[in-house]
């Protein structure tokens, strides 16, 4: 009777030990970006007419610097970076 019940509560431990919440990583690794499961953000080469016109008025943008002139335009949630007028660089704000 106690060696049932024992191993009764040892399996039982063991069985609610064993799940565990996701890694973050692993989270991230699946929310595909430029998708409407992930965020949607600007693609490289697009130009700023483009990105203006998907993504609308940026919060702040940045004077030009250096040369060839690197312009960035901050949104909520990422920032796009310009060489000329075309968008090198998208990254994403956590």
């Amino acid at each position: 009777m106690y060696k049932a019940l024992t191993l009764s509560i040892v399996l039982l431990g063991l069985g609610t030990g064993s799940t565990a919440e996701p890694l973050l990583i692993d989270v991230i690794e699946q929310q595909l970006p430029n998708t409407p499961q992930g965020l949607l953000h600007p693609h490289n080469g697009e130009t700023m007419s483009r990105g203006e016109d998907r993504f609308g008025k940026p919060r702040v943008i940045d004077d030009p610097k250096g040369d060839p002139p690197i312009t960035r335009w901050n949104y909520p949630h990422f920032s796009v970076v310009f060489e000329y007028d075309r968008i090198i660089h998208s990254p994403i704000e956590y």
